[in-house]
């Protein structure tokens, strides 16, 4: 899932969740993380169903050329599991470090939007 990108966690695109925090994997040592839970994106979906995040990226029609995606995914989703319900500042300043080459940001800042909110109904 997690993509090499710039190689230097400028991009974003390698997020994975270590014990549910956001880090790029492109410059952890494996070691770094020896013993802890590892999220990928992969690993978001349970029992066959998206995860909320996931399911508002659809529904937004957030993917273009799908590169960032699950570097965008994971952020958001440490993001939510931090602030279940953030402002849209918040929303920018969390997502700032995750780089969209299509430009895809006001549809990312939506399906952001819209998981919280889901997630508040569930």
């Amino acid at each position: 899932g997690p993509k090499f990108g710039c190689g230097a966690a400028l991009c974003g695109s390698c997020t994975v969740l270590v014990d549910g925090k956001a880090i790029r994997s492109c410059v952890t040592p494996a070691l770094e993380v020896q013993g802890k839970a590892v999220t990928t994106i992969e690993g978001l979906s349970k029992g066959g169903k998206l995860h909320p995040v996931q399911e508002a990226w659809l529904a937004e029609n957030v993917p273009q050329c799908g590169y960032c995606q699950c570097g965008q995914i994971m952020s958001a989703v440490a993001l939510l599991q931090k602030i279940p319900r953030p402002s849209e500042e918040q929303i920018k300043v969390a997502m700032s470090g995750n780089i969209c080459r299509c430009g895809t940001y006001p549809r990312i800042l939506k399906a952001i939007k819209r998981a919280s909110e889901a997630s508040i109904e569930q």
